[in-house]
């Protein structure tokens, strides 16, 4: 299964359910209360988080995927937090504001990114089922994917008409299912259950097998599109109709705080689904989200830059050889951290000092270097009958291991102007004794605003003089 970076800025997702507000007080702890064998905390920071079907909106905004909101509020202080925030985030939210009842709260005292309490405010909404119905149905047809975040604090009472809008839409429907009864979710294209909210449901799985038997005779019972059940350390398992169930591990490399993460698994899952990636890719996707998250304090989105990251290194085109597609999606990334791309070419067909030193040097210009290699046929084309020395595979395997060489990618064309027009780096490097205005491709930098750079070479270093050396001998 090979993942790629969703297209998500065309992937609109409706998010339906229980918001809330999580705030966070920060402080320090030096000495315990004479009233009470408690630590004293001096606060000296309060932080508010959108949480719940809010966060999961947010995890989509993030991502870079146009996200709509439909929940319910109490109309209070930590209703206004919470609609400045989405705002904020870029998230379109319907909110249903209910007056003399508050909004859902979390409080949690924090120190030294301990959490030492957590105090709930929170009272069962008395939603209006038929104006939450309306304000659903008249967002579906601006969205590809509908979300149900189902926390069973009141705001969801008509799961099944939700359901059947978006179905008659044929538009995908994932939930986050929560309590003992999953019959209100019948016919969702997916849902999302943890391992004990799943075993709540179908009692004790002894092992895999047990597992997927019993999810099989869930998924039929409900009519569900499939069924993927997370399981912490062990990570998550997919399964569909007929088909073999798809076991991914877990990905998180220290797990600091798993709040939030179904909310994460959940949103990636929708973004990708939304962004016509197919069901496994996409639960690739939310398995590695979901890595991320849980190494972040409190609840958190993860955004496009880190999930493109974790992408690269799962798929080895954060360092090495790349395709024209693995680089442009690299330089994406790269961009996102504000790195600065400098981009040379030639043939290296016999690698020598001159060239490591010339390497060195551009790579000081900015923080990744791309080299990009001619192939074995335009090599022949420049250098004549006999060359070049070794083939194209092999001299970029030698590039790609040196230490001052980002990413490897070779072209076919005599020179790499059509390559600069994709790549666009922000600094062109030559080596040579000649003017910047003779560097081939020097007129496509300098239009787009970007800088191009001529370095010496080091004396008495070529592959040709090589050849000629190794051939009178």
């Amino acid at each position: 299964m090979k993942l790629t970076m969703p297209r998500f800025e065309s992937a609109p997702v409706l998010v339906v359910g229980d918001v809330m507000l999580d705030r966070y007080w920060h402080g320090g702890t030096s000495r315990i209360s004479p009233e009470a064998p408690v630590p004293v905390v001096k606060v000296d920071q309060i932080e508010d988080r959108p949480g719940g079907a809010a966060n999961v909106a947010l995890n989509i905004a993030a991502l870079g995927a146009p996200a709509l909101l439909v929940g319910v509020t109490g109309q209070d202080e930590a209703a206004e937090s919470l609609a400045n925030s989405l705002e904020a985030a870029g998230v379109k939210a319907a909110l249903q504001r209910i007056e003399h009842q508050p909004t859902i709260l979390k409080l949690r005292v924090m120190s030294r990114h301990q959490q030492l309490l957590r105090i709930d405010f929170e009272e069962a909404f008395d939603t209006d089922t038929q104006a939450l119905q309306q304000s659903v149905e008249a967002l579906l047809d601006q969205v590809k994917v509908l979300v149900i975040s189902d926390y069973g604090k009141g705001a969801l009472k008509n799961h099944q008409a939700l359901i059947q809008a978006a179905v008659a839409r044929r538009i995908p429907v994932l939930a986050d299912p929560k309590g003992k009864d999953f019959s209100i979710y019948r016919g969702a294209s997916l849902i999302t259950p943890n391992l004990a909210e799943f075993e709540a449901i179908v009692g004790h799985c002894v092992d895999e097998a047990d597992l997927v038997a019993k999810g099989a005779k869930l998924m039929s019972e409900l009519e569900l599109g499939a069924l993927l059940v997370t399981r912490g350390e062990h990570g998550m398992t997919l399964l569909r109709p007929e088909q073999a169930p798809l076991h991914l591990p877990a990905r998180a490399r220290e797990v600091f705080d798993v709040t939030g993460a179904g909310d994460t698994v959940i949103s990636t899952l929708a973004a990708a689904i939304a962004a016509a990636e197919d069901l496994p890719c996409a639960v690739g996707l939310a398995n590695l989200a979901a890595g991320i998250v849980v190494g972040k304090l409190g609840t958190a989105a993860i955004s496009a830059p880190e999930l493109r990251r974790a992408i690269q290194r799962e798929e080895g085109s954060e360092r090495g050889v790349l395709s024209l597609e693995q680089l442009l999606q690299a330089i994406d990334d790269a961009r996102a951290h504000n790195e600065r791309i400098v981009f040379t070419n030639g043939c290296f067909d016999i690698l020598h000092a001159g060239h490591v030193t010339y390497l060195e040097q551009a790579r000081a210009l900015g923080d990744r270097l791309i080299v990009a290699v001619n192939d074995d046929a335009s090599v022949s084309r420049l250098k004549g009958p006999g060359r070049p020395i070794n083939s194209v595979d092999r001299r970029m395997a030698v590039l790609a291991g040196l230490g001052a060489v980002d990413w490897v990618i070779s072209f076919s064309e005599s020179t790499p102007e059509n390559l600069l027009a994709e790549v666009r780096p922000d600094v062109l490097v030559k080596g040579g004794d000649y003017g910047v205005e003779q560097v081939v491709g020097a007129e496509i930098v300098h239009a787009y605003g970007g800088a191009v750079k001529v370095l010496g070479l080091v004396e008495n270093s070529s592959t040709t003089s090589i050849v000629e050396k190794i051939r009178s001998r």
